[in-house]
Formats: structure tokens, C-alpha cells, sequence
């Protein structure tokens, strides 16, 4: 409720119902004291429960209410300076896109905050992105740096303004400014800046922007060579990037926007919205190859709608660092690491004290589903049933790293972080994870991390003191990160499915059937193990699941050279097929794996979609983007089991039926149709045998696999079909930056049980 126009609101409301006393902050939340006659403070409450009068971004969590002795009788209703003191548990509002109110006043020539660049009101602007320590005040976010001017005081202390409290209220006298300069900041353009940055990027130029939560890097979208340009010098070379517009018409004339993709698109969180493409539009091939989707977001700070509002169609906007590396929101920084990428520099100098990068959300079930959540949603907590009484620490996973923090009913999951391979991603890590610490005043007697004992975070978790750490199996988090999404205890059937994850068995798992709770967990089925070679090798060349999953379907009649002629075009150098395929054979530097992500990687080199995966999924994204609609048919697979152990899918009546259409020359997108309805038939079914033996009906959905939209999608509506409750992750990625959630709703289950 802090930084939104709460207090503004409740002062209001109590004004106009005669009644007097106070409201202010304080590090739990908001308190207010009412004197006056019993049905004003009843009607006061019901408009308070009800939503009536909170103004659009508040959200009340819970509201306790209790009667006290008056002690001094008050003669009006006020807003009292916050309370600083105590345990911090309130929440830290999002950053939120400009609002259509400080829009108009910016496009108002008359209106005295005409054209500047950081206008914002209580109903929008920069929030999480600002603020050093709760609670949310002025003095404690970086605008201090600014003294108000008079006109911008008035409106602050004017009960009846929408900028009464505003903590970032600025103008063109009092506030932060804007310039351009290029990377050795010999002279900086003050005058004329946007027209001049507009010329640039129309020109072919990329220009660093500074904005809300950090840089972008951004060229012109139309502009073939500058978005090639920008690919090299960002050593960005396969990736997709993601592109703004000022509207939903200019959007839609490059991809497929639904009802449900337009109403994200125009949420003030402000996301980016994986959107079909369009056939034969003129976006640059550069900017999204191998797939079939773009990645739309609109303006959502003043910046940048006053850059399109001199012309600009579309633009790419790429987070502002170099490949993998942590996004980038100091001037000096942005110099010394980009002077090498932008041509030029649109600087400005409020600070941003907490880098987040722009969110991702795709469609499922015709529901927005998060992929990245960061700038928008952070760092909206999520609540528990029962305070715990222990401070958790969830690391999470190493890639597509998120960690959560614990405190009472509250648990906070952090931005995307990135993956932790990365030395400067590993420091960003470190240091963001003592920021939350220190901002909600969270001293961890509990860690919680995942059971892989080579993971960077598992080992940040065990070095901190005095704290007993849980370890928690990978695809038990991933579950757990659904039940603590809906608030849930469980059991549930849980469908998990992904590249890699740490098996209680010491093999690679990805893909498992779990009879799954906050409490424990049973492995009620799995992908049947096939041979993998090359450790961390084997998530980038898809040659080495490929020739696992061969040998594990042919066994001794498999035969390097019977097969060459569907190898050759995977891996060409007969010399390396034969080591990985003697590592298999003689099981040196190979494990033994249940992954599923890897099945994919397989299936799309053989189809000739690629051969080396220079991000995670690409290869599983080429395959899903050559679906042939309309296709129904599967291949075979079976479910066979003993006593006492987990039922297993065996997918090698599919390898077969699939090599003998590739060797047909069956088209691409049936064979990925096939492929992926048979992953769905077969998950389908081990749920109806988990059904059978447990009597559960709830299937619980989660794993980087289930970012595929056909596959879940797909699954859902076979799930629910068969009369299936489905849930899958929406407010946390289905990938490994969810598992952090997962990992500290059981810590806080645990806590609650044990400790």
C-alpha cells in the first residue's frame, strides 16, 4: 500500500465522513486511528474492504481492526510522518508505466510540466527502482537528491492533488534532467535532445537510454543493418531482442495481438508480450530468427513516449549490458561497458538504486504466464497461511537465477538475476541478495538451496552462518513454486519437466511424476533414464542426447555408420561422434538421465532446425515455431513398471517411428506436431495412473519444458478432458526462476513443523 496514494486516499475518505485522527506509514504497513460517531468508522471500514475508494494500484492484503481507549481527543483527521522504527514487513511497490493522467499534462503545452521526461504522479512512476529503505518517504529513495520547488511542493501537500505525497514528484525547475553524449563525455547535449536522439536512431545509430530500472540499448526495428550491428556488438548473435512501440495499432501491424495479449500489453506493470508474428512484415529478420513470435512491450516511462512522439515506428530495446551479463544502470558503468556498443548516450541523472530488467509474459490457457518477472512485479511478496517463525533464504537454481526471501507470512521472491556461470551475474547475485536482506531487515536462520552440490547458489547457501540449511530436490521446488502460487498445502500430482536437475538417486532428472506437498514428496514416475554424455557439454550439442537416445533405442544393433546419414547433418566430425558414443558405450564422463529438454534438443536436430543451442531453448523454441497446425496423430510410447519402483516412460517406439520419418522426408512440422502431442499423450497418462493410485485429482504443472505454449496448452486441454483441477505457474516463471518460491514455501513449511 506504500508509494500508490493510500494514505492520500484514506485521508479523503475520511474527511468527507466527518471523522477525525490519523494515517501514517510505518515499516509493517499502514496504521490509522479514527475518533468520531460508530456508523461513520463502520461505513469507513466498508469502503476501506471494499476497494471503494483505494486508489488503483493499492492492494489490501489484510486488515485488522481493534478498539482503544481515547487518550486525547482530536479536532481533525491528518497524515503523520512515517514511523521508521520496528520490523519492515510492509510492502515495496513495483515500478509502474506512466499513467494516461501525467500523459496528458505532458502533451499539455499550458501545463508546466509540459514535455518533461520524469513526470509521475501517486498512480505511477518509478517505485522498487528508487527506494534505499522502507518506509516508502522522499528522504528515503534517491529523488532526495532533489529539493522540491514551490509549485511542485504545493501539489505535494495539497490533500485534493492526485501528486498529494507523490515521493517522486519533480518538474523541469526542480528535477532530474536529461542529456546526450557519446562515450568519451567530452560535451554533453542539453538542448534538443530528443529530436536529436529521434535523428540518430532513424539514421541507423544505437543509443544507450537510460530509463527506468537501467540502460536499453536501442536501434531502429526497420533497419536491417543497424539491428545486424547492434547483434555483433552486443555479441548477441542468435538471441531474440525485444522491441517497444507507442501503441497497440502500430503493434499490430507486425504481429497478432488477442484480447487477452492487448489488456497485458496496457497493464500498468507494463510487460514485455510474446506475440505471433505477423508474414512478410518489415521488422528487420535480424531481430527474431528461428522463432515465431516477437516480443512487443509499450513506453511505460515519460522518456520514452516523448521519443516517439517525434516519429518513431518501432524500436529494439535490448537490456543495456554485453551477451549474458547483468543489466547495466550506472552513467559511469553504462560508458565504461557500452562505450564499445551505443554510438551515443541518453543520459539523466536520478539515480536507480536497484537494477530490473523489463518482464516477460507469454499467453497459456489464454492467461498471461510470466517468463521473466522483474520490473512491474517485484517485489510483490507472496503470502502464507501462517507466519513462520524463522527468517528464510531461498537461493534458488544457476540459471535464470531468482533467490526469495522469507519473513512471517511473507515470501519475496526477488527479480531475475541471471545465471550464475557468469562471474559479474555471480556478484550481482551477492550483492542483491544482501539489498533485500537489508531492505526488509531479514536475518536468515534458515537457507534453503537446491540438493546440486556443484551450484554457485547451493554453495552461497551453505557459506552463510549459523543458519541450518534445507536442501530441496529440484523438481520438488518446481512444484512447490505452483502451490505456493495458489496458496496451497497439497498433495497434488506434479508434472515437472526441464533440462537438468539433481536427482535424490545422484542422476540427471527432467522429467518426473510426483506425488507432491509442502511436505515431502514421492517419485511416482519418470522419463526413463537414457545415456548422456559431456556434463554441461550436453545442454548446447544436441549430438550427445541424440546419440544417448539412440543407443538407448537400438541398443547393440546401433551402428555409427547405419546412421550417418542422419548424424552427418548433427555433427559432422565422425572423429567426435565416435568419442561421445564410446563415452556412452564405455559410460565415462556420462550419466544417467531422465531429462526431457534434452529429448527436444534431439528431435530438432534431427529435423535439421540447428546443431548447437546458443541459448537455453533454442533449439526446443526453433521446434515448437514449426508446428504444422492441425496435425492430431502421435507416435508410440509406453508406460511399464515393477513393484516398488517408479513407473517409467520409455520413448524408443517414438525415436524409431520419428527416424523413419525423417528417413521418409515427412515434412518438419508434422513430425514436430507428432513429437509434441506424444509428450502430451504420454504425460496424460502417467497422470491417469498417479490418479489411480492416489485418488488425487489436481495436477500441479511446472518446468522450463512448459514454456513451450503448444506443449502446455496442449496438455492442459487433454488434463482437463479427462477431468482433471490443472494449475500451472502464473505469477513465477515455469522455468528455473520459480524454484527460489518453491524452495522457501517448504523452508517455511518445515519451520512451521519443526523449528
Amino acid at each position: 500500500m506504500q508509494g500508490v496514494g493510500f494514505r492520500p486516499a484514506v485521508y479523503q475518505t475520511a474527511r468527507r465522513l466527518g471523522l477525525v485522527g490519523f494515517i501514517c506509514n510505518n515499516t509493517r504497513g499502514v496504521i490509522i486511528e479514527l475518533q468520531g460517531e460508530e456508523e461513520k468508522i463502520a461505513e469507513f471500514l466498508a469502503r476501506l474492504k471494499s476497494g471503494t475508494d483505494k486508489p488503483p494500484l493499492a492492494e489490501i492484503k489484510s486488515c485488522r481492526t481493534s478498539d482503544i481507549a481515547v487518550i486525547e481527543a482530536e479536532d481533525t483527521f491528518t497524515i503523520r510522518s512515517s514511523d521508521s522504527q520496528g520490523t519492515a514487513l510492509s510492502q515495496v511497490t513495483a515500478d509502474i508505466a506512466t499513467c494516461p493522467d501525467c500523459l496528458a499534462e505532458m502533451r499539455d503545452k499550458k501545463d508546466f510540466r509540459y514535455g518533461y521526461p520524469f513526470i509521475n504522479c501517486t498512480n505511477c512512476g518509478p517505485r522498487y527502482s528508487i527506494i534505499r529503505s522502507i518506509p516508502y518517504d522522499r528522504p528515503n529513495t534517491t529523488m532526495s537528491a532533489f529539493k522540491m520547488c514551490d509549485k511542485c511542493a504545493a501539489q505535494y501537500a495539497d490533500t485534493a492533488d492526485r501528486r498529494f505525497h507523490a515521493q517522486p514528484i519533480a518538474c523541469g525547475e526542480c528535477g532530474p534532467k536529461i542529456w546526450l553524449t557519446d562515450n568519451k563525455v567530452a560535451k554533453a547535449q542539453r538542448d534538443g535532445v530528443i529530436a536529436e536522439t529521434v535523428r540518430l536512431l532513424l539514421d541507423g545509430k544505437i543509443v544507450a537510454i537510460k530509463g527506468i530500472g537501467g540502460f536499453h540499448l536501442a536501434v531502429d526495428a526497420l533497419n536491417d543493418k543497424a539491428v545486424k550491428r547492434l547483434r555483433k556488438r552486443k555479441k548477441r548473435d542468435h538471441k531474440p531482442f525485444a522491441m517497444m512501440a507507442d501503441s497497440i495499432e502500430s503493434i499490430k501491424k507486425y504481429a497478432v495481438v488477442s484480447e487477452s495479449a492487448e489488456q497485458i500489453l496496457k497493464n500498468p506493470q507494463s510487460p514485455i508480450v510474446l506475440l505471433p508474428k505477423r508474414e512478410n512484415c518489415s521488422i528487420s529478420p535480424a531481430v527474431a530468427e528461428g522463432v515465431d513470435t516477437f516480443g512487443f512491450m509499450l513506453c511505460y516511462a515519460p522518456l520514452h513516449h516523448l521519443l516517439f512522439r517525434e516519429g518513431l515506428e518501432v524500436l529494439v530495446m535490448t537490456s543495456g549490458n554485453i551477451s549474458d551479463e547483468p543489466l547495466i544502470c550506472k552513467n559511469e558503468k553504462a560508458i565504461e561497458k557500452l562505450g564499445c556498443i551505443a554510438d551515443k548516450f541518453l543520459m539523466h541523472d536520478r539515480e536507480i538504486h536497484r537494477q530490473v530488467d523489463d518482464s516477460v509474459v507469454h499467453i497459456i490457457d489464454d492467461e498471461p504466464v510470466l517468463l521473466r518477472r522483474a520490473r512491474g512485479y517485484v517485489p510483490t511478496p507472496f503470502l502464507i497461511e501462517e507466519k513462520s517463525r524463522r527468517d528464510i533464504f531461498a537461493a534458488g537454481g544457476d540459471l535464470k537465477n531468482t533467490f526469495c526471501l522469507g519473513k512471517q507470512e511473507q515470501l519475496i521472491p526477488s527479480e531475475h538475476i541471471g545465471d550464475l556461470e557468469d562471474a559479474d551475474v555471480y556478484h550481482h547475485y551477492i550483492n542483491s541478495v544482501e539489498h533485500l536482506r537489508k531492505l526488509f531487515e531479514v536475518e536468515p536462520a534458515v537457507a534453503a538451496c537446491d540438493l546440486h552440490p556443484g551450484y554457485l547458489s547451493t554453495q552461497y547457501a551453505l557459506s552463510i552462518p549459523d543458519v541450518k540449511v534445507i536442501k530441496v530436490q529440484h523438481h520438488w521446488a518446481h512444484i512447490a513454486s505452483v502451490l505456493a502460487e495458489h496458496n496451497l498445502a497439497g498433495p497434488v500430482i506434479g508434472l515437472a519437466a526441464d533440462g537438468t536437475g539433481y536427482g535424490t538417486d545422484g542422476a540427471i532428472w527432467g522429467c518426473e511424476c510426483l506425488i507432491a506437498s509442502l511436505v515431502d514428496f514421492e517419485r511416482f514416475g519418470h522419463l526413463a533414464y537414457y545415456p548422456l554424455a559431456g556434463a554441461d557439454k550436453a545442454s548446447k550439442e544436441p549430438i550427445r542426447p541424440l546419440l544417448g537416445l539412440l543407443k538407448k533405442t537400438y541398443g547393440d544393433d546401433f551402428k555409427l555408420g547405419e546412421f550417418q546419414w542422419l548424424l552427418e547433418k548433427v555433427e559432422p566430425n565422425r572423429n567426435k561422434q565416435q568419442i561421445i558414443s564410446e563415452q556412452v558405450n564405455k559410460k565415462v564422463n556420462a550419466v544417467e538421465t531422465s531429462s526431457l529438454g534434452r529429448v527436444f534438443d534431439a528431435v530438432a536436430a534431427m529435423l535439421g532446425l540447428g546443431t548447437y543451442n546458443h541459448f537455453e531453448a533454442q533449439l526446443p523454441m526453433a521446434l515448437e515455431s514449426v508446428i504444422e497446425t492441425g496435425v492430431e496423430n502421435h507416435y508410440g510410447f509406453e508406460l511399464t513398471g515393477t513393484a516398488g519402483q517408479p513407473l517409467q516412460l520409455d520413448l524408443c517406439r517414438m525415436i524409431k517411428q520419428l527416424v523413419c520419418d525423417v528417413k521418409d522426408k515427412v515434412g518438419s512440422g508434422i513430425i514436430s506436431a507428432k513429437f509434441h502431442n506424444t509428450v502430451a499423450e504420454a504425460l496424460l497418462e502417467m497422470a491417469i495412473r498417479a490418479r489411480e493410485k492416489t485418488e488425487l485429482n489436481t495436477v500441479a504443472l511446472s518446468g522450463g519444458v512448459f514454456c513451450n505454449r503448444y506443449l502446455i496448452n496442449r496438455l492442459i486441454k487433454l488434463l482437463k478432458k479427462s477431468d482433471f483441477s490443472v494449475l500451472f505457474n502464473r505469477q513465477v516463471p515455469s522455468n528455473d526462476g520459480g524454484i527460489s518460491l518453491g524452495q522457501a514455501a517448504i523452508a517455511a513449511n518445515i519451520v512451521k513443523r519443526i523449528l
